[in-house]
């Protein structure tokens, strides 16, 4: 388990890292989307929304790829995963697998780390 988290780590981070740096050097030319999927990231674009989303992407992939703070990093990309699953599931679907795919990274990276988050679940 040790080494399939170690591989999901680094894969996660590259991942990361090269997709926050992706929504920032496209910033202004986004592909097109159809529908309501296209008129979202139209707006996130245009308001600049993507370079904070994207500052986070580079910031938990670096801590990742670093390997510090990765607790730190895995709670930023626990929020970015779930708004990922709300767009894809009600607008684009075609990327759910992409967006599961990742997510099993983030599981794999989380498991032996787990006890660090279990504050989160006490009342």
């Amino acid at each position: 388990m040790k080494i399939a988290s170690l591989i999901a780590r680094i894969l996660l981070g590259l991942l990361m890292l090269a997709g926050g740096i992706a929504g920032i050097v496209f910033i202004n030319n986004p592909a097109p989307l159809p529908g309501l999927a296209g008129e979202f990231m139209r707006v996130f674009a245009e308001s600049r929304w993507t370079l904070f989303v994207s500052a986070a992407q580079i910031v938990s992939g670096a801590l990742l790829l670093i390997n510090r703070y990765v607790n730190l990093a895995l709670v930023i990309l626990a929020g970015f995963f779930y708004n990922s699953f709300a767009f894809h599931i009600t607008m684009a679907p075609s990327g759910l697998p992409f967006a599961l795919g990742a997510f099993v990274l983030w599981v794999l990276v989380s498991l032996p780390r787990r006890a660090s988050f279990a504050t989160f679940f006490k009342d």
